[in-house]
């Protein structure tokens, strides 16, 4: 009875506690064919086997030799690589770009400058003068560039175009460097400046930029008056070679090529790249034109040096020159553009015979000539054919025909009326305005062949050639008519307050020779000459009267009344 009570008093424990007594298990286990195994009764689990623990034990020692030898391997083999790739991790190095120097004009204004960076990252801008007429000589800069991941691949700006090119190492200074810690959120910890950056170079140049835009501004409207394609404009000092404008039409915005950003920007660059009308062409510098009567100057003195004729004899001017065919085919008939009658020397220059040239060229009946290789010795030593060795980039040389030259292009030899044509300016000959204004230079200032220069303070070099000062004279008195005479063709040049000597030139383009390149080339004042100029506008029709005269008019009657460089 009493072990009954204690029985059951301890099941009623066990029910309230939820504990199993190992009795009740060896219980069901002992009558196996009584089993429910529905209720799982009887079901006891065995041992794992010796063989699983061994390869559960050797999973755990591969383990932790991989681990072991992987952190040997960081922490003592590769300890160098894993640290710099930690610090760069951290430490991070941001460049400090230097501020490009500025350019200005010969009055210290403005012509390119920079804008400030926002912030310490940023990259500063560079701003270009809004005028018209200064992107071919200022040209434009590729901003530093970097990748997807932040990382600069172009670490400086390169100037691409004009000074900006041509001054690259002058202007661009020294970038700086800041570190900067960063934490495992990307946040900045602390920034140091390492190394401070140290701003470009300011540079001055010759240029007057009221003159220069002044003068594209004429170029332009005279193009769009009377349907000229393009044209260029230079004025140099005849003594040191300082270029006091150059200017060039059409051309791109300069700022857009730097600072594109909109769709429409972008879309403006790309427009740029392929317009027919090769607005990224210099033409001062790069653009090569048949110079037409611009060249006779330099003929007629060539014939005094060379004893062919003198200033005064008399040359009959019938508007034609004949060439009877020995073989009794039709006559050769080398044409002027009027009949001059009796011509010197400064009527000639004045009225641009082009007869008189023709036979002082070529040679007729009892008439000397020159002959092509004197008049590609004398035009070599004027400059034609060369650079000019101006502190811009991108200059052309121009080509002054001679027998190999045709020999090379053409197979063909040399005849007598390419001769004549050669002395008028046509045929093959061709030249940039800068190398004109140079060899106008040399009439003016007596003799010396200059280096033009836009950067100012720099020493050039010139060469002294050997002319006379009284056949420089015949020149200067004939070109002084060419403003002045009655039957001058740069009559609008005589203006009110400034003496100018000129030669104007048109050159006739295509079979068709519709289309002409019309020129006016020049020096000022007549009695102490100061500057040369050259302005050419491009692809014109014949038929229209307005010319390159009347650009450089205007802008020398803008110079004479704003400026004292006339005087």
């Amino acid at each position: 009875m009493n072990l009954f009570r204690r029985t059951f008093t301890r099941r009623a424990k066990q029910a309230m506690s939820h504990e199993i007594l190992p009795e009740d298990v060896f219980l069901d286990s002992q009558n196996l064919s009584k089993l429910n195994i529905e209720q799982m009764e009887g079901h006891l689990e065995r041992p794992l086997g010796k063989h699983i623990f061994y390869i559960v034990l050797f999973g755990c020692f591969l383990l932790i030799t991989l681990f072991t030898y992987r952190l040997f391997s960081m922490q003592i083999i590769n300890e160098k690589v894993y640290s710099e790739k930690a610090d760069k991790n951290h430490l991070k190095t941001i460049p400090l770009f230097a501020l490009r120097g500025t350019i200005s004009d010969r009055n210290g204004k403005l012509l390119a400058w920079n804008m400030l960076a926002t912030s310490s990252i940023d990259i500063p801008k560079r701003v270009y003068i809004k005028e018209g007429g200064f992107s071919h000589l200022l040209g434009y800069v590729s901003y530093p560039r970097k990748d997807d991941s932040g990382i600069f691949w172009q670490d400086e700006y390169i100037g691409k175009d004009g000074l900006e090119k041509q001054y690259q190492t002058v202007l661009q200074g020294l970038s700086g460097e800041r570190i900067i810690a960063i934490n495992a959120l990307h946040q900045i910890e602390a920034e140091n400046v390492i190394a401070p950056p140290m701003s470009g170079q300011n540079i001055t140049t010759t240029i007057d930029k009221d003159v220069q835009a002044k003068l594209y501004e004429r170029i332009v409207e005279l193009a769009h008056k009377a349907s000229f394609t393009g044209g260029a404009g230079v004025i140099m000092d005849v003594h040191t070679g300082a270029i006091l404008a150059i200017t060039s039409y059409p051309e791109y915005d300069n700022s857009i090529m730097t600072n594109a950003n909109t769709d429409e920007e972008k879309a403006q660059v790309r427009k740029n790249l392929v317009d027919k009308r090769h607005v990224f062409l210099n033409r001062a510098i790069g653009g090569l034109f048949t110079p037409g009567s611009t060249v006779k100057p330099f003929i007629a003195i060539a014939a005094l040096m060379e004893g062919v004729i003198t200033p005064e004899k008399n040359i009959y001017s019938s508007g034609q020159l004949v060439i009877k065919n020995k073989y009794g085919g039709p006559d050769t008939i080398f044409k002027d553009w009027k009949a001059h009658g009796y011509t010197d020397m400064r009527k000639a220059l004045e009225e641009s015979s082009d007869e008189y040239f023709y036979q002082v060229g070529g040679g007729y009946q009892d008439q000397a000539g020159l002959g092509i290789d004197r008049i590609n010795k004398y035009a070599t030593m004027f400059g034609f054919g060369t650079t000019t060795g101006i502190d811009l980039p991108g200059e052309e040389y121009g080509v002054v025909p001679s027998q190999a030259w045709k020999k090379k292009v053409f197979n063909e030899d040399w005849l007598v009326g390419n001769t004549y044509h050669t002395a008028i300016g046509q045929y093959g000959f061709q030249l940039t305005p800068l190398e004109l204004v140079r060899a106008v230079a040399v009439i003016a200032n007596g003799g010396e062949l200059v280096t033009p220069h836009v950067l100012e303070g720099i020493t050039t070099k010139n060469a002294l050639l050997s002319l006379k000062e009284k056949d420089l004279k015949v020149i200067r008195e004939g070109m002084r008519l060419v403003v002045h005479g009655d039957g001058g063709t740069g009559k609008a040049l005589d203006i009110y307050g400034v003496t100018i000597a000129a030669k104007s030139g048109t050159a006739e383009l295509g079979v068709s020779k519709q289309l002409v390149n019309s020129w006016i080339s020049g020096y000022f004042p007549y009695e102490n000459p100061r500057y040369a100029f050259v302005v050419i506008m491009e692809k014109g029709d014949r038929h229209n009267p307005f010319g390159a005269v009347f650009a450089a008019k205007e802008t020398i009657e803008w110079m004479r009344d704003n400026t004292e460089y006339t005087k």
